[in-house]
């Protein structure tokens, strides 16, 4: 069901792009390549016709739109964990880091530079 509303979703996308294409905002686009008095359909039901699709894809769009998030499959296996629980699960504790001492530690053996300093002259 999720991918058709996707699909219904991607196709009222395009003819939304394609009818607000062919709108004009000056009142022209399609409805003005229809100015001749013999026409069925006139001027003035060109852009009406225009603007009710609009508004009938607009609408249409935000009802998919809702409808598609009710519908996201949201089966969670072991397999397919979110990325950020398992970055939280296999995150190091703060307070289990060890500490590094700030003292340095006991020379058990002498250095030569130790007994160079204590020598004869």
């Amino acid at each position: 069901m999720y991918t058709l509303i996707t699909v219904l979703l991607f196709i009222v996308c395009i003819l939304l792009v394609l009818i607000v294409l062919v709108q004009n905002s000056k009142g022209g686009g399609l409805a003005s390549n229809f100015q001749s008095s013999g026409q069925v359909m006139g001027v003035r039901k060109t852009t009406d016709f225009l603007e009710k699709g609009t508004w009938f894809l607009a609408a249409a769009l935000l009802f998919l739109s809702v409808v598609g998030a009710g519908f996201i499959p949201r089966e969670q296996t072991e397999v397919d964990q979110s990325r950020v629980q398992e970055q939280i699960e296999t995150a190091v504790d703060p307070t289990q880091v060890p500490t590094f001492p700030t003292t340095p530690p006991a020379a058990t053996e002498e250095t030569p530079a130790a007994e160079d300093e204590g020598g004869e002259n």
